[in-house]
């Protein structure tokens, strides 16, 4: 008995070598990305806001170099603004944007000034400003009013005639003359001289009222009985009785008995009309 032969194996092709291949590095481990950090964002600002403030500082003067008080700047330009100098001339405008100005000054102790000033940004601008005195107020001459008229000088008074001396009894004059009861009233001329005249005056019935403007009235009572109204007023009349009565004095005369009331009327500041 034969020993067994290995069995023939087919030999299998080698598969053609692979090249050999370029060993890589290896990897190596990623880096963590770097992020630079952003500031937050900030809200954004008007540009009136953001840009930088600029000033006025105004020092006023008069042409000597004195401050003048109370002196009216306005400003006209991109920030208007008003204000007044203080007692030392001074005036500031803090706060105003950058631009062209037109600053105006008024006053009453200054003539009216304008000037035109350019501010840069966040400058304080410092100005010297020097006005005129306001022009003395023109004193405008009024004509004096024309002098009233003098009045002329009222005319002498007239003046009557110059009578004659009188000297005479009365009772006498009134016997010789004496008036019955169915006469109502005689008047008789005593005397008459210059503006003074006297008359003897016998009354039955009532004298009407009577008043004389431009001359005094005098009674004497010779006999009777009577009475006078002087301004509505009655008073008692006898012999022996006188009245006075001022020029412009309303009165009138009464009888009143069985007797006629015999008196001497003087009538004084009017002109005798013929002399006695």
């Amino acid at each position: 008995m034969q020993a067994a032969q290995p069995a023939a194996q087919t030999a299998k092709p080698t598969p053609p070598a692979t090249p050999p291949q370029t060993a890589k590095p290896p990897a190596q481990p990623a880096k963590p990305a770097v992020q630079t950090a952003k500031p937050p964002a900030q809200p954004a600002r008007p540009a009136a806001q953001t840009a930088a403030r600029s000033g006025i500082a105004l020092t006023v003067t008069d042409e000597s170099g004195a401050t003048i008080p109370d002196v009216s700047v306005e400003l006209i330009g991109p920030t208007p603004a008003m204000g007044v100098t203080n007692a030392g001339g001074q005036a500031n405008f803090p706060g105003l944007q950058a631009g062209t100005y037109r600053l105006r000054f008024t006053g009453d102790a200054v003539t009216a000034f304008e000037r035109e000033v350019t501010l840069r940004a966040a400058q304080i601008t410092k100005l010297p400003i020097t006005l005129s005195a306001a022009p003395a107020p023109r004193e405008v001459e009024v004509a004096p009013a024309p002098a009233p008229p003098v009045p002329a000088p009222p005319p002498p008074p007239a003046v009557g005639p110059v009578g004659q001396a009188q000297i005479l009894s009365v009772v006498d004059l009134v016997e010789r003359d004496l008036i019955g009861n169915n006469v109502p009233r005689r008047d008789a001329l005593v005397a008459c001289s210059g503006n003074t005249r006297t008359m003897l005056v016998q009354l039955n019935e009532p004298q009407a009222q009577r008043v004389y403007a431009g001359a005094e009235s005098l009674y004497y009572v010779v006999a009777g009985e009577g009475a006078i109204s002087v301004e509505g007023r009655d008073t008692p009349l006898k012999a022996g009785v006188y009245a006075s009565l001022p020029r412009g004095t309303t009165h009138a005369l009464t009888r009143k008995g069985r007797r006629p009331l015999i008196l001497l009327a003087v009538l004084s500041g009017e002109p005798c009309e013929q002399a006695k």
